[in-house]
């Protein structure tokens, strides 16, 4: 299997789930986890709405190292495929959040638009981006090509 294969796997696999798991640390070092529905631009940055109150935001804003997980939880067991990245996650900044707002409500299709406005402080929400910087696909212990009867995880988009 080639670089560019397990590349393309990784790919498929953000563009089949609208669901990746954020794990965040809080202020005494407990980790916390928690799903949010996700809009991708490409594998580098991940957007996603939450309250600035919510435990995750609350993590991000006093360490916004982060780690996350993109997978479909439906399958079978043994049937998985998952991507794996480290992350830093930011406010989107005023002067970017009418066009990332566009981008984020894109992916809903018509579900909820979202507005720079109601993204804004003090509004209720806002927008985060999490800025990708390692990134792993998970390969299968019985994957036929790259199997060794473990699961194990290969560098993505190096």
């Amino acid at each position: 299997m080639t670089q560019e294969i397990l590349d393309q796997r990784a790919t498929a696999v953000i563009e089949a789930n609208k669901y990746m798991t954020l794990a965040t640390v809080d202020a005494d070092g407990r980790p916390w986890v928690t799903p949010v529905y996700f809009t991708p631009d490409g594998h580098t940055d991940f957007y996603w709405v939450s309250s600035p109150e919510a435990e995750h935001s609350l993590n991000v804003a006093r360490n916004p190292d982060v780690s996350i997980a993109i997978f479909d939880s439906s399958v079978a067991v043994g049937q998985a495929s998952a991507v794996y990245f480290r992350a830093r996650v930011e406010l989107v900044p005023d002067e970017e959040l009418e066009r990332c707002a566009a981008f984020y409500s894109g992916r809903l299709r018509g579900l909820r638009t979202f507005t720079a406005e109601e993204l804004r402080a003090p509004a209720d929400l806002r927008l985060y981006r999490a800025r990708t910087s390692h990134h792993w696909l998970l390969v299968r212990g019985g994957d036929p090509e790259y199997g060794t009867g473990i699961d194990s995880r290969r560098a993505v988009w190096s």
